[in-house]
């Protein structure tokens, strides 16, 4: 993400929105980008109970599908949406904002936005190759060290113009995961900010989202 800070339009949905409700939303807006009528947009919401199959989804990692399973154009496998993960659906103008469109370069940059947003409540999140998502530290029960994922991306672009996006977990039941093998990792689990016991609001969140763009 480059420049352009001021010309993002936000939305901020306070009541749970319906997965293909939001997708529609979302096509729609991508087009109205591309072709001059609206500005880039980004859109934080919280969506009912779900899963997501991204273009790499294995049907082995769908192990018990007790919510909805959508499947959707985005890049990535299984995910899980539900209340108390902030999802962020990112809608910018690579041809725009880069010089030559990198959508490698776009996922990094949204890396660093949640690893940014992350340092704001003390949170240290982390990339880790091969693996997509951010990554935090956590010491178990026993005392051991291991890793666990607090933030998902998964994207689309179409005509170079970006959709899907991001998900940070605030404080959902961290028990819905268990349905799938979240982004087709079985060796390591997820984690939230109530897990890490961090005390923050889903406004907090919202605000550091907004606060910590990449410019």
């Amino acid at each position: 993400m480059s420049e352009g800070k001021n010309q993002v339009e936000w939305t901020i949905s306070d009541n749970p929105i319906e997965y293909e409700d939001a997708v529609a939303v979302m096509e729609s807006t991508v087009a109205d980008i591309r072709d001059g009528s609206s500005p880039e947009q980004i859109w934080l919401l919280q969506h009912p109970a779900l899963y997501t199959a991204g273009t790499s989804a294995k049907e082995s990692d769908l192990i018990d599908p007790k919510f909805p399973v959508f499947k959707t154009g985005r890049g990535g496998e299984y995910t899980y949406h539900g209340p108390g993960q902030l999802v962020g659906y990112v809608m910018l103008d690579l041809k725009k904002r880069q010089e030559d469109p990198d959508i490698k370069k776009y996922v990094r940059d949204l890396e660093q936005w949640i690893i940014d947003t992350l340092a704001e409540f003390g949170i240290k999140g982390e990339r880790r190759e091969g693996r997509v998502g951010i990554w935090v530290v956590k010491t178990d029960a026993t005392g051991a060290k291991t890793e666990a994922k607090i933030a998902a991306i998964g994207v689309r672009v179409r005509h170079w113009v970006t959709y899907h996006g991001i998900s940070i977990n605030l404080n959902p039941n961290l028990v819905d995961f268990s349905g799938i093998v979240p982004c087709g990792i079985s060796g390591h689990g997820v984690t939230s900010f109530q897990d890490l016991g961090v005390e923050a609001t889903m406004e907090e969140l919202q605000v550091a989202l907004q606060k910590n763009i990449l410019t």
